[in-house]
């Protein structure tokens, strides 16, 4: 039970201070929201600041084994069409997570608040997919899939606009199907110019 009423607590702490923020976010309407009283709450976290830094762990994790990360690096894909399924994979998956989502949106606020949020909006929506990409393209490049090319560059080419799209979403949820179809759209043109279809 007690193992529960921690979960609750972060998951609501998630959701508030991914509207609000963290110092938006006022711990008694959190507790009181999920029918506990205040003293109750530090039974299971000492303060405020042990919450953020505990939904930052969980979220860490989360986001590790659902999307990748340097210890959990995706299979490099068979094919140049392989790619464009990854992809659409990967997006779909971070525009629809409702925990993905939420956790863009905190780090979208808090990353000029706190260096640790801030830490993490840098690599989860720059640093983290340039290096994944670059693997990715390294390993497509050995495979004779992709023109010999700078695989870091190619990384940071091909991802930059696809985040921008994600954070389209974000901002206007009503925009996410066309989004998406810019996504794979690009994600098609960018083979059509590096990827090798003859392997020669």
């Amino acid at each position: 039970m007690a193992k529960d009423t921690k979960e609750r607590i972060l998951a609501k702490a998630l959701e508030m201070f991914s509207q609000n923020g963290y110092v938006g976010t006022n711990i008694r309407e959190l507790t009181a929201s999920l029918g506990l009283v205040k003293s109750s709450m530090y039974r299971h976290f000492e303060s405020k600041e042990e919450i953020w830094n505990s939904l930052l762990d969980e979220l860490i994790a989360y986001y590790a084994e659902h999307f990748g990360s340097a210890e959990h690096l995706p299979p490099v894909p068979d094919s140049p069409e392989g790619l464009v399924e990854m992809t659409m994979r990967m997006v779909n998956f971070t525009v629809h997570d409702e925990q993905i989502v939420m956790t863009r949106k905190l780090l979208t606020i808090e990353q000029f608040r706190d260096e640790r949020a801030r830490q993490l909006a840098t690599k989860h929506f720059l640093t983290g997919l340039t290096d994944m990409f670059t693997y990715v393209f390294s390993g497509m490049m050995d495979k004779g899939l992709l023109r010999k090319d700078d695989p870091g560059m190619l990384a940071f080419a091909y991802t930059a606009p696809i985040s921008a799209l994600i954070h389209l979403c974000d901002r206007e949820p009503e925009k996410t199907d066309g989004a998406m179809a810019q996504a794979e759209a690009f994600s098609r043109h960018f083979i059509g110019i590096y990827g090798v279809t003859d392997h020669e």
